[in-house]
């Protein structure tokens, strides 16, 4: 009798075994992409992406030569969103510190930025690469990796991502500029 009882439970122990990792089988994401089946499509052409593109290149061309108006010409306006957020440690040690509301977007945005690059005394330009540009209708991202270079030399770099929106009169504007920020390469 034990003998039965101990093959029933082992057969019920090996059955149930077997369901369980033939159920986290299916449970697991396949391998296979399911974009086929994907609903979204972006609404996107080919005049549009490199209307962006040329939206990159006057940003760079108007920041080497510290053209403040051709910069603000690329924007939705001065109020946009334009940071580098501090790390989570940077937050803590500032609200520990001096400011309990500090979430780590500095303030001054756009502004502080075309002011910097007004007054620098230095030669400056950014460079990108991998540039990717994904266009939807009327809304537009640009991501791509930069290095910050004052008198030739780079200063930061990291990630940039950038949201852009074509604006009534059919000109893409940025609205959001945000990116990561690692000092000097050693």
């Amino acid at each position: 009798m034990q003998k039965i009882l101990a093959s029933s439970l082992l057969s019920a122990g090996l059955l149930s075994t077997g369901l369980l990792y033939s159920g986290s089988a299916l449970a697991q994401p396949t391998t296979q992409s399911s974009q086929s089946n994907h609903i979204g499509r972006h609404d996107s052409n080919p005049a549009d992406i490199a209307a962006i593109n040329q939206v990159t290149q006057d940003f760079r061309a108007a920041l080497i030569s510290k053209n403040i108006k051709q910069l603000s010409s690329l924007m939705l306006n001065s109020n946009i969103l334009f940071s580098s957020p501090g790390s989570a440690s940077f937050v803590k040690k500032i609200n520990d510190s001096t400011d309990v509301n500090f979430d780590g977007i500095r303030s001054g945005g756009y502004p502080a930025f075309a002011d910097f690059v007004a007054n620098s005394a230095d030669a400056i330009e950014e460079k990108f690469y991998n540039i990717k540009i994904t266009q939807d209708g009327h809304v537009g991202w640009v991501m791509f990796d930069f290095e910050f270079l004052s008198n030739k030399k780079v200063e930061n770099y990291g990630v940039e991502t950038w949201q852009l929106l074509k604006a009534a009169d059919g000109k893409w504007k940025i609205f959001s500029v945000v990116w990561s920020s690692h000092g000097a390469p050693k």
